[in-house]
C-alpha cells in the first residue's frame, strides 16, 4: 500500500488530515500535468482543486488495480477532458496581459531551473497535445507505460507507438529550436 493509498483509506474512514496529506503530495505534479492538457496554468490550478474536490465530495472507491497515483491522475484527466468538452464550443478569447504572462513564467521558473529544460519545456509546448500528456506522464511524473495507458484510456501498444512518434516530434522541435545534446 502506497502512501496515497493509505492517506485516502484514512480520509475515507473521517480522518480529515488523510485528505489534506494527499493533496500535498501530487498537486503540484497534478496541476502540471493538467497543464499540458489545457494549456493555462490558471485553469490547471482550478482543474486540480475541481480533482481534489471530487475526491472529498465524491468518495469513489480506490480498487487498488494501480497505483494510487495513478488513479488520481486518471480522475484528473477525466476532470480535464470534462473541462475542455464543455470549453471547446466557446469562443476563446486569450488573455494576454502582461499579469497573466509573469504569473505564469513565475511558476515554471520556480519549477523549472536550468536553461536546456526550459527550451524543453517550450518545445513541449509546440507539440500537438496527445504527445506532450504521453510525454509529460512517462518523464516528468515517471509513470510506467501501463499506468499512462490507463490514464490516457490507450492500450500499451497505442501508447508504445504514440510515445515512440512524441519522442520523435520532441527531437525535431528542440534541434529546430538550436538545443544542443551533451555528449
Amino acid at each position: 500500500m502506497d502512501q496515497g493509498e493509505s492517506s485516502y483509506r484514512r480520509f475515507l474512514a473521517g480522518d480529515n488530515e488523510g485528505l489534506h496529506e494527499i493533496v500535498c503530495a501530487y498537486r503540484t505534479g497534478l496541476m502540471l500535468y493538467l497543464h499540458s492538457i489545457v494549456r493555462n496554468i490558471h485553469t490547471a490550478e482550478e482543474l486540480t482543486e475541481d480533482t481534489f474536490y471530487e475526491l472529498m465530495r465524491k468518495r469513489p472507491r480506490f480498487s487498488g488495480r494501480s497505483s494510487f497515483k495513478t488513479w488520481l491522475y486518471a480522475i484528473g484527466h477525466h476532470v480535464a477532458a470534462k473541462y475542455l468538452r464543455k470549453h471547446t464550443k466557446l469562443t476563446a478569447v486569450p488573455l494576454e496581459s502582461q499579469e497573466y504572462l509573469a504569473d505564469a513564467d513565475d511558476l515554471e521558473r520556480s519549477i523549472i531551473r536550468s536553461e536546456q529544460k526550459r527550451l524543453l519545456h517550450h518545445a513541449m509546448r509546440r507539440l500537438n497535445p496527445a504527445y506532450r500528456q504521453v510525454l509529460y506522464l512517462s518523464y516528468f511524473e515517471g509513470f510506467s507505460n501501463a499506468e499512462a495507458a490507463e490514464i490516457l484510456h490507450r492500450s500499451e501498444r497505442q501508447l508504445r507507438d504514440l510515445l515512440y512518434h512524441a519522442k520523435k516530434a520532441l527531437k525535431t522541435e528542440l534541434e529546430r529550436s538550436g538545443f544542443e545534446y551533451e555528449d
